[in-house]
């Protein structure tokens, strides 16, 4: 019963945190939460929690597919063009890695991902606000 309560004081915690997040921090909040899964679910192989794993890697998939979808493809295309291909092989191996029940192959993806959010979390300050004022300019040209 306990437990109901401390799950329901994070996800409440959870809203306010993303209702009070700029893009960065909510795609950093998505990384680590994609992570987060991924360490339920190898703990879900280990214990033979079929069900659980199954939860947990379907949650790992949505967020790397939201995390692919939302790239701005039209800024430095290289770059955007190179994620959303391992965004995409890291999604295929997810799926590999929840019907053979493989600890390597979410470690595989882990390796991979852990990277990616420490390069986001390493991005200045100055260098997020250059980005946000770039996107707010191409969107009122836009308009």
């Amino acid at each position: 019963m306990a437990l109901k309560g401390i799950n329901a004081y994070k996800k409440g915690n959870l809203k306010q945190d993303i209702s009070n997040a700029d893009p960065h921090k909510i795609t950093l909040m998505l990384m680590q939460g994609a992570l987060d899964r991924m360490a339920y679910g190898k703990g879900c192989i280990e214990r033979k929690d079929f069900e659980g794993k199954a939860e947990h890697l379907s949650k790992v998939s949505a967020i790397l597919i939201n995390l692919r979808d939302t790239l701005d493809m039209d800024v430095e295309g290289e770059v955007s063009n190179n994620l959303f291909a391992l965004y995409d092989y890291m999604i295929q191996r997810i799926t590999d890695a929840n019907i053979q029940n493989d600890l390597n192959i979410m470690d595989e993806v882990i390796n991979l991902l852990l990277p990616i959010k420490n390069a986001w979390a390493s991005i200045p300050e100055n260098a997020k606000q250059e980005a946000y004022e770039a996107q707010r300019q191409k969107r009122q040209a836009v308009v």
